[in-house]
């Protein structure tokens, strides 16, 4: 067994290899660039070695200088993770000639795997299933737009050395696949080093299931059965789970031999993942084989009950599989949610800062199954623009896949990040969808579900009346502490005098009725009585003391969890995807705020303002262009993917105030239309 392992990655998946080697008693190598100097991987680390430069090409993909670091600190082999390098064949190779072990599958199983051109030709020969689609490069937009008419629109243009979206468009005419093949190319020559474009037919409403494979390098191959990822934005997962709920034994299997005999074809001695696009029909295509360790390997390691990172690490040893195919067995459900630094709010663009406040909920017990965490960064990191904008992955485990999801809300309830945006309203929400819990998805979920964007859900009467009784609660405590600080006599807490609020929520009036009772031991006991949402007063008891943002309350039989932030207008709440700027006043001021006039929305549609910081990567008007609404302006690339900014009207350019290369910040000023 080796005794020291050097980890070729960052954030989340070097904090998750570093805590299977504590366990397994290797000592740990972190590399880390600039951005990542004060990173929680370099923390936990045994050594650390600085690469260099923030960008990827200055670090994690820097062959020459992580070969360095292996023989300055002693290691002995290199766990890549995902992204970056985990699926370089070069670099096995390279590692295989200095005598270095390399955790993942051999240098010729990641080149024929990886190259998706020709992954597809031996899917093909190894007898699986494959999407129709052209099976060569594609050089030019021309060649793309005569490639997609003779197979058929919709295609789905990706890069061939491509992987977690990057590089991947869906076009449906001409003019979207010539844009597509840009916009992909450029995205792929940043991303992997590697602009080689394929185009293949888009099969409709798919689901997205990939089966888990493991080897070792005497021949074994079984598979763990399959994983459903088919919850995707910009064709990047966002919700995974195992097992699916869509697939029965029948198909289950077929597509697990298919899986292990693509494997056996290469030789493969690793954990990897052979990927397939379901129709409605049951009937399953080749997509892809990610020669690496998965994002979203947690739901498997759940419900099989293994360390797939160990597994890795044995099986590069020289270890034999312990498993055969007929001891691999599913035990309940797991679904994962990865948490993003990105505004859902505002089309999923990153949302990139420091994360102020980061409060995680405690793995074990969570609601009516377990909570897992994988993270990869505490309170006070910054997400940086250069890398993906994952802050955590969060799972939920039951005996059953309600019980799971309902573990997972239960912990999205009280997660708390403060200080960027972040996808987790848009999670629960999506959670809480009766088709999401009925199974019924498909890779098209989130825009069928959700196609003006996301923008919340609307509440339920157990939010309404849940948002009513805290913020009562929580502007009685304010109002009672400051009036005794000025020196006033007021009724104080504890002695049973009521008070009476209106409760203003978006657009909705609510009256309320709270006494204070006693104080408990750090939180509070009061008597709520809302007559519009209920004809008997109930009971609230609450931990939550003034300074806390995480309201976990009792109120009559209802638990629940709520986000509490002290705006100087009101309290901004959320519960699930309900959020909303509370106001509490007394009956009198709630009469007079009404008659106030509403203040009207600044007309900005001739201002084109940066949605995120990011690189300019190119500006396509100059001053004195007339252009056209939806036409394109610049291109801004934040996190290895590109965004369009388009004119919202026709118009005459006034000022351009960027240049390409240049950095910018959130709602910074980019064009000006007149």
């Amino acid at each position: 067994m080796f005794k020291k392992i050097l980890i070729a990655n960052r954030g989340e998946i070097a904090v998750r290899v570093i805590k299977t080697c504590k366990r397994m008693g290797i000592k740990t190598v972190a590399v880390y660039s600039e951005a990542d100097a004060d990173s929680l991987a370099v923390e936990m680390a045994d050594e650390r070695v600085f690469l260099g430069g923030s960008l990827p090409a200055q670090s994690y993909l820097d062959m020459d200088k992580i070969i360095a670091a292996v023989k300055e600190t002693g290691a002995e082999a290199v766990h890549p993770g995902f992204g970056f390098l985990s699926e370089n064949a070069k670099f096995a190779e390279r590692l295989k000639k200095e005598g270095i072990g390399w955790i993942g599958p051999n240098p010729h199983a990641i080149s024929a795997m990886g190259d998706k051109l020709e992954s597809k030709k031996l899917a093909a020969a190894a007898g699986v299933s494959t999407v129709p689609g052209f099976k060569g490069e594609i050089v030019d937009d021309q060649q793309a737009v005569e490639v997609a008419g003779d197979i058929g629109y919709p295609v789905m243009i990706k890069a061939s050395a491509g992987g977690g979206g990057k590089g991947m468009r869906i076009a449906w005419d001409e003019s979207e696949v010539r844009e597509g093949f840009r916009a992909a190319r450029s995205e792929a020559k940043s991303s992997f080093g590697d602009e080689r474009i394929l185009i293949e037919k888009f099969v409709e409403k798919p689901r997205h299931i990939e089966i888990q494979v493991l080897g070792d390098k005497h021949g074994h191959v079984i598979h763990l059965n399959e994983r459903e990822c088919s919850v995707q934005r910009r064709n990047q997962k966002v919700l995974e789970e195992a097992p699916s709920p869509f697939l029965d034994k029948k198909t289950r299997e077929k597509m697990g031999e298919q899986a292990v005999a693509l494997a056996k074809a290469v030789d493969y001695d690793s954990a990897g993942t052979v990927e397939f696009i379901v129709d409605p029909n049951k009937n399953f295509y080749f997509l892809e084989m990610n020669t690496r360790l998965q994002v979203e390997h947690p739901v498997t390691e759940l419900t099989h009950g293994l360390d797939l990172v160990e597994q890795m690490i044995r099986v590069a040893a020289g270890e034999k599989l312990e498993l055969a195919q007929k001891d691999v067995t599913i035990t309940g459900w797991a679904v994962e949610a990865r948490l993003y630094a990105e505004d859902p709010y505002r089309g999923f663009l990153p949302s990139i800062g420091r994360l102020v406040r980061y409060v995680e909920p405690a793995e074990g017990p969570s609601g009516p199954g377990t909570l897992r965490i994988d993270s990869g960064v505490r309170e006070g990191d910054e997400i940086s623009m250069f890398y993906d904008p994952m802050i955590a992955k969060v799972i939920g485990q039951g005996d059953t896949r309600e019980k799971a999801i309902d573990a997972l809300s239960a912990a999205l309830d009280r997660l708390d990040v403060a200080g960027l945006q972040s996808n987790a309203p848009f999670l629960a929400a999506v959670l809480d969808e009766p088709d999401f819990r009925k199974g019924a998805i498909h890779t098209g979920y989130i825009e069928e579900h959700f196609p003006d964007g996301f923008h919340g859900t609307a509440p339920k009467e157990s939010q309404w009346r849940a948002f009513v009784a805290a913020s009562a609660l929580i502007h009685t405590v304010f109002v009672e502490r400051a009036a005794r600080i000025a020196g006033r006599i007021t009724p104080g807490v504890g002695d049973g005098k009521p008070h009476n609020w209106t409760v203003l929520i978006d657009d909705q009036q609510f009256a309320v009725e709270i006494t204070l009772e006693r104080s408990l031991d750090g939180g509070f006991a009061a008597t709520v009585y809302m007559p519009g949402l209920g004809a008997e007063p109930v009971n609230l008891e609450t931990g939550w003391k003034p300074g806390d943002h995480l309201f976990e309350a009792k109120l009559g039989k209802e638990s629940f969890s709520l986000s509490v932030e002290d705006r100087t207008q009101g309290y901004w709440l959320r519960h699930r995807g309900f959020s909303a700027l509370v106001r509490v006043y007394s009956p009198r001021i709630a009469e007079l705020a009404a008659r106030l006039p509403e203040r009207p929305e600044p007309d900005t549609s001739k201002q084109i303002i940066s949605p995120m910081p990011g690189l300019i990567v190119s500006v396509a008007v100059e001053p004195g262009r007339e252009v056209k609404a939806g036409e394109v302006l610049l291109t801004v690339e934040a996190m290895k993917m590109e965004n369009v900014l388009r004119a919202e009207r026709d118009g005459t350019v006034k000022t351009v105030s960027v240049k390409a290369g240049d950095s910018v910040a959130a709602d910074e000023l980019l064009v000006e239309l007149e």
